[in-house]
């Protein structure tokens, strides 16, 4: 197969498509015959995902890397940045954290260089196996102040010199202004990358945009390759959190109710992917007191500040509606963070996640929490409770829980127990993806649905199912012929 160059997708701004534009087109260029690999230099996501070889990336490069239907590699995400607090984020380098660092001390100069280097050297890595690589930038390629210490937009566009795409969110309004004004502010050699714009989350008719579409190729000089309608019937995990609470709220339907109570700091909510595509389901996210204590499931998911998000959960009522709803006979359940939570204490002498020593836990688990520096990072294979059924996960947690007397083990891997069983309604556990397990699922909803949902198939076939109809969705409004004559240009 030809060797064809990088290609990069870049936006206007934050959320405008990005990482889903690169998911697509990692699925058209493997559906193609060639060898996909996702890169992103740095990430800003609370959001993250195990590689096989017990490092921590960028859960929408793992998603990519699906895609691909490769395996993830931390040289797909150099550099994330996970954040902890309003100006703290624990900084990861080559999958292993290295510190948590403020805005300031992260962005200072003598940093930059260090970045730089790492970011190109797992590029180079990654362009030696893979054909080609699909490089994705973060938020706005335009901010003139921050320009100087990019690692991730069009300075690695002109490292690698990759053909680039920029993205517009037309349903945000201000396509033009925003297009044009990104180009304009482009220096010579970053603007020569520019090879098309493409014109995302489009709704109505797109003969409509013609003029439209006219009008940006005149002023920018540069092709619109692509106009993409908004989609609803695909399903991709998402990156972000931020839309997490108008997802769904109670129904009086005769559903199963499941309330995932909404942290500031919530992490890796990707977890409950399959129970929201459950039919049976109706799952939401809330700190409303009164939605949690009327819900018959009740799920603590993980969290990158534990301490913090334990102490707001204790001040605004709802670890009191958690005790609450435990004690009238619903399904208590804890993951990461969560589990931590459920405890009887969690300490923290060294100061990691913050200024917060220690607090008291909601005291439905047998165990006590002390955080440590040092960060468990890998993939699972396990037996859940006394099923011979074997399950799959991963651990990316900071902290080890130590079981009392009256604690339970839940669940059964090769090196030894893992998590805690208070009854059949009430455990926790570190492993991120348990709820992926169709095992773990109906144990979960056993007391609350009379027959089992007769699933067609897993949810690994599923969503590889979803890439290919993205990539169909996304290969009928995109121009894939100017876009492979870009990728052989030798120019």
């Amino acid at each position: 197969m030809k060797k064809l160059k990088s290609i990069m997708f870049v936006g206007t701004g934050s959320d405008v498509g990005k990482s889903i534009v690169n998911t697509a087109v990692c699925r058209i260029l493997l559906q193609d015959g060639y060898q996909p690999a996702p890169y992103k230099a740095q990430n800003m996501s609370l959001n993250s995902f195990a590689t096989p070889d017990g490092f921590e990336i960028g859960r929408a490069q793992a998603v990519q890397a699906e895609a691909c239907r490769v395996d993830c590699h931390t040289d797909m995400n150099p550099i994330l940045l996970k954040p902890s607090g309003e100006k703290m984020s624990q900084v990861v380098l080559n999958g292993k954290p290295i510190g948590n660092r403020s805005a300031v001390q992260y962005f200072r100069d003598g940093n930059h260089q260090i970045l730089e280097d790492a970011a190109h050297t797992a590029f180079d890595r990654l362009e030696k196996r893979y054909n080609p690589i699909v490089l994705e930038g973060a938020g706005s390629i335009s901010e003139l102040n921050l320009r100087h210490r990019d690692v991730t937009n069009m300075s690695m566009a002109v490292y690698a010199d990759a053909a680039t795409y920029l993205i517009a969110d037309i349903d945000r309004g201000g396509v033009f202004g925003s297009v044009y004004g990104s180009i304009a502010l482009l220096k010579p050699e970053e603007r020569k990358q520019i090879k098309g714009i493409i014109i995302n989350k489009f709704r109505g008719d797109i003969a409509l945009f013609d003029e439209g579409r006219k009008i940006l190729e005149e002023i920018t000089e540069v092709p619109v390759i692509g106009v993409i309608p908004a989609y609803k019937e695909i399903y991709i995990e998402e990156e972000d959190s931020v839309s997490l609470a108008c997802k769904a709220k109670f129904a009086e339907d005769g559903k199963i109710n499941i309330a995932v109570i909404l942290l500031d700091k919530m992490a890796n909510f990707t977890d409950f992917s399959v129970l929201e595509r459950d039919t049976r389901v109706n799952l939401y996210y809330t700190n409303n007191v009164l939605e949690v204590e009327k819900a018959d499931i009740v799920i603590l998911p993980g969290s990158k500040n534990t301490l913090a998000d334990l102490q707001e959960l204790q001040h605004n009522g709802v670890a009191k509606s958690i005790i609450s709803a435990h004690r009238n006979g619903k399904t208590v359940i804890g993951i990461c963070g969560g589990y931590q939570m459920m405890g009887r204490r969690i300490t923290d002498p060294e100061g990691v996640e913050g200024s917060i020593p220690y607090l008291s836990g909601l005291g439905l688990l047998d165990i006590e929490t002390i955080m440590t520096s040092e960060k468990v990072t890998k993939q699972t294979i396990f037996k859940y409770k006394d099923y011979e059924t074997q399950c799959e996960g991963y651990e990316i947690h900071m902290g080890q829980s130590n079981f009392g007397d009256a604690a339970s083990p839940l669940n059964q891997k090769e090196d030894g127990s893992e998590g805690v069983m208070r009854s059949d309604r009430c455990w926790g556990s570190y492993i991120h993806g348990i709820l992926d397990n169709p095992v773990v699922i109906e144990d979960v909803l056993a007391p609350y649905v009379e027959e089992k949902n007769n699933m067609v198939e897993d949810y690994a076939t599923f969503k590889d199912r979803q890439y290919d109809l993205l990539a169909d969705h996304f290969r009928k409004h995109l121009d894939m012929e100017k876009i492979y004559q870009a990728l052989t240009d030798k120019d």
